[in-house]
């Protein structure tokens, strides 16, 4: 029978981008996972700093090059969108690439003002405030442009919002918004409208009757998001389409409109065979915005993307120890591991979410297909076949066993709580950091040690 290694190759092709195999052990971004294991321990999430800046660098290129194929006379921005991940270090990272950023609630403001201090960021740094906005959140926007972050552009959720800016911000230039439009939902949703954002034709109506003769404000921006993401659909063509049109109806009777903000949804590779063709969609886009705006006779706009998950997911990983085998029936064999998905990978229980699983060794056994479990005693607590439409095979040993999941970077520590009470009072796992020297070693730093079971009970008030 084939080794596991001979039958992935098969099925997928393998070794492919940023995984190896060096004697008989998985390597990520040449990073030795054994290693690493036996060094920290599983369960074990680790966060390769440096495809941060790999993947922003990637897009800006495209965007760079695409603009340059066909005369396009905008300019690109690129925007973190920090509800991916808040953390220091990610955002540090990110903000190494000459980017800007996308918040989306109150406490990002007091993170962008705590970076300006620290010299991470400039008051000129562009900020998109985007989100349904609490008070506080506005309040905050108020104070840090009265701070001089002239650069940061409150997006317009519902017509509502102007009215605490109109009242409260004085600057001696008219400050920049920008106004959200509520994008249609894609025909298999159970809503026609996004509940974010204002009504497509009550845009212009909108500024006309409140912004258009204050003196104090100006509409800069106009921002879309479309839910499905960045995809070669119809839904997607018809959709951009759209909001373009509108951004060149708008902009004939507000010249100072200039700036066109696409959203983010870009994908991030969550399979070995993830085929997603990022210089052709790029190139797609840039050049539907230009034909569309010569159709108008109105000069293309300078555009914004907000890619978060993008940005991060492919950074990071979490390996886990094969505690135990069990075979409940003829066909069903389980590996439990010792760690949770519900907790540790929450899009996987919640949106049936892939990630490219691979085992860290045995990688010359045989293969055999398996469902995963969780250490909770929750029914949902697996991963398998039938939730994730791919046969889940490891090697077929009664060695020890690890295995990873890869690309989990996005969402899933904000998600799954960090530090804090988790289902089963199963705890935070270490967290790791890799960076990597000027001489290509790699610098290693523990930036969570795992929760104890005192943090755990202080949290839950029994000390």
């Amino acid at each position: 029978m084939q080794s596991y290694q001979e039958f992935l190759d098969l099925s997928v092709g393998f070794p492919q981008d940023g995984f190896d195999i060096i004697d008989d052990e998985l390597y990520f971004h040449d990073l030795n996972l054994m290693e690493m294991i036996e060094t920290y321990g599983t369960p074990l999430r680790f966060t390769y700093l440096p495809i941060i800046s790999k993947k922003i660098q990637q897009a800006k290129i495209l965007f760079q090059t695409a603009m340059l194929k066909y005369n396009y006379r905008g300019t690109y921005k690129y925007c973190y969108c920090t509800k991916s991940s808040h953390f220091k270090h990610i955002v540090e990272e990110a903000l190494k690439n000459d980017i800007h950023l996308e918040t989306s609630s109150a406490f990002d403001m007091p993170m962008i003002d705590a970076l300006e201090r620290q010299g991470k960021v400039t008051k000129e740094i562009t900020v998109i405030c985007n989100g349904f906005k609490t008070y506080q959140y506005k309040q905050y926007i108020v104070d840090m442009l009265h701070d001089g972050f002239h650069n940061i552009i409150p997006v317009l959720d519902n017509k509502e919002e102007f009215n605490m800016y109109d009242d409260e911000i004085e600057l001696t230039e008219p400050c920049n918004l920008g106004i959200r439009i509520a994008a249609e939902e894609q025909p298999d949703s159970q809503f026609y409208t996004s509940r974010l954002g204002i009504r497509l034709e009550d845009v212009i109506d909108f500024y006309n009757n409140k912004i258009a003769d204050n003196p104090n404000f100006r509409v800069k921006l106009l921002h879309f998001f479309i839910n499905s993401g960045i995809s070669d659909t119809p839904y997607y063509w018809n959709e951009l389409e759209k909001y373009v049109t509108l951004y060149c109806k708008f902009k004939k009777i507000n010249p100072e409109l200039d700036t066109l903000d696409i959203g983010g949804g870009m994908p991030f590779k969550d399979s070995l065979v993830h085929d997603f063709d990022y210089e052709y969609m790029v190139n797609e886009i840039v050049n539907r915005i230009k034909q569309i705006c010569a159709h108008h006779e109105v000069v293309e706009p300078d555009i914004i993307t907000e890619f978060g998950k993008y940005t991060v997911a492919e950074a990071s990983g979490i390996l886990y120890k094969v505690l135990g085998r069990k075979q409940q029936n003829d066909r069903e064999k389980w590996l439990m591991l010792d760690g949770s998905f519900i907790t540790n990978l929450p899009d996987v229980w919640a949106l049936n979410q892939k990630y490219i699983l691979l085992p860290i060794n045995n990688w010359d056994s045989e293969y055999e297909r398996v469902n995963l479990g969780g250490i909770t005693c929750d029914g949902q607590d697996y991963y398998n076949q039938e939730a994730h439409m791919n046969s889940v095979f490891m090697p077929k040993t009664r060695k020890v066993q690890y295995l990873g999941f890869f690309h989990t970077g996005a969402y899933q520590e904000v998600l799954s709580g960090y530090g804090g009470i988790h289902h089963c009072l199963l705890p935070s796992p270490k967290h790791v950091l890799v960076r990597r020297n000027r001489d290509e070693t790699f610098n290693y730093e523990v930036f969570g040690e795992e929760q104890n079971s005192k943090q755990v009970m202080k949290l839950l008030g029994y000390q």
